[in-house]
Order: C-alpha cells, then sequence, then structure tokens
C-alpha cells in the first residue's frame, strides 16, 4: 500500500516515517510540506493512503481535500482535537493526536487493512460509508462533549427524531443520524434491530423474557437499572433464527 505524509513539520513527518517502518505493508513514496504541494504528489502518484496534518500554513488538509478529483484512504496526524468531529465527517479512516502513539498508528492501520471502505462523494462533501465493526472507535459529539468509544462498549442505540440516543457507560448523547442509517453501517452480527426505535448490542444482552404478543424483552448489561427492550413480533423470528433459541 503506497502512502504520502503530508505535514507541515519536517520533524512530524520524520517521526512518523520512522514509526511506519514497523509496517512493511505500508510503503512511504513521498511526503509534502503543504497542502498544494501534496494535492500535485496525489494527483501524480495516486497513492492508496495519505497521513494528513490539518492546520498547516496556506490550505488546511479539509481544503486539500475538498480539490482532490480522486481521495485516497487518510488518516488525519494533527495536535488538535477540535477538528475530530469534521474528520470523520469528511474520508477519514483514523484520527491520530500528535505525538502519534505506536498503538494507536498500528489500530489504524489494522482498520485500514481489515475493514472495507467505500466513500461517496455528495454535494462536494466525502462521506464514509464503510461497515463499522464492534472493534472501531467512533467519535460521539454531543453539546460541548466529546468522547471516542469503542463500538462494543455501546449497547444501545436509541431513536430520537431524526437523532439516535448512544447509551454506554453512564452516558446517552445524541447524534444527528437516524436509526436506519446507523443498522446500515453496523455489523449485523454484533448489532440487531429490536423494534422501530432501538437496535441492541448482542453482546450486551443479560436476560431473555418472553413478552406480550409472542415478543421478546432483552435485559441489557451496563446501566443500573438495566434497560429493558422489546423485541417485536417480527423481529423475534430473526432473533431466535439468529440465537438459534
Amino acid at each position: 500500500m503506497k502512502a504520502i505524509i503530508i505535514d507541515d513539520e519536517r520533524l512530524a513527518r520524520t517521526e512518523l516515517k520512522k514509526l511506519l517502518q514497523d509496517f512493511p505493508e505500508v510503503e512511504v513514496i513521498d511526503e509534502a510540506a503543504n497542502a498544494e504541494e501534496g494535492i500535485s504528489k496525489i494527483e501524480a502518484q495516486h497513492p492508496d493512503l495519505i497521513f494528513l496534518d490539518i492546520q498547516m500554513p496556506g490550505k488546511t488538509g479539509f481544503d486539500m481535500l475538498s480539490q482532490l478529483e480522486r481521495t485516497p484512504q487518510v488518516i488525519f496526524t494533527t495536535a488538535y482535537d477540535e477538528f475530530a468531529l469534521k474528520a470523520f465527517e469528511v474520508n477519514a479512516l483514523d484520527y491520530l493526536l500528535k505525538p502519534v502513539e505506536p498503538k494507536r498508528l498500528a489500530d489504524a492501520i489494522q482498520k485500514l487493512q481489515t475493514t472495507e471502505h467505500k466513500e461517496i462523494r455528495t454535494e462536494g462533501e466525502y462521506i464514509n460509508n464503510s461497515l463499522l465493526t464492534e472493534n472501531d472507535q467512533v467519535f460521539v459529539k454531543d453539546g460541548e462533549r466529546c468522547w471516542f468509544v469503542k463500538l462494543s462498549e455501546i449497547r444501545l442505540f436509541e431513536s430520537v427524531g431524526n437523532y439516535a440516543k448512544v447509551f454506554f457507560g453512564p452516558n446517552k448523547p445524541l447524534i444527528l443520524k437516524s436509526l436506519n442509517a446507523l443498522e446500515e453501517r453496523l455489523d449485523a452480527k454484533t448489532f440487531f434491530r429490536a423494534n422501530r426505535k432501538h437496535i441492541v448490542n448482542l453482546r450486551m444482552i443479560d436476560k431473555i423474557e418472553p413478552y406480550f404478543n409472542g415478543g421478546l424483552l432483552l435485559e441489557l448489561k451496563g446501566s443500573n437499572p438495566p434497560e429493558k427492550i422489546e423485541v417485536s413480533r417480527r423481529q423475534t423470528v430473526k432473533f431466535k433464527e439468529m440465537m438459534s433459541l
């Protein structure tokens, strides 16, 4: 996999190249010190992946992406965490804070290897349409509060109009995503659409009880008192087939 590093700090480029020596599957073929140089080298060399800084003299990393005809996979590398939400709204595989930690870099490379990513461009913005697995880490923002949370730690998604409430630990932030859009991106082996309003993490189910009208009642782990979610009669048939009950 061919990669280009785009960062205005020479020491940052050097350090990242050094870290990437532990990943022979990634070949750094070039580097650039600003967005204009980055655009030129991407269009000339067609890399599979770019490591992209955000705050650079002249154009930002986001400005650069908006000008590309073809967008490779993008791993952002930046010293600023306030751009994380926007990074995940565009064509971003991961978001690494400087100084880049070897473990986080390894996670990003692993995600690159195991996840098939498909990007579509709509009205000038890049939307990540990849399937998310339970090992993926997602960015959640609600007002001024932000979290990086593993999908395996999310026990429940609940529809609230055009929003979805995300349940993990004691937190229940709202995100601007419909349940249908979430269902398309979540791995069906881990996340199950229990009814019109809820998607549950199958690994977070603590108890299963028969319920009204041939349905089921699921009790989830991870909160006190635990959430109890009804499985519709139609989805109960699918649930039993999946769980071999």
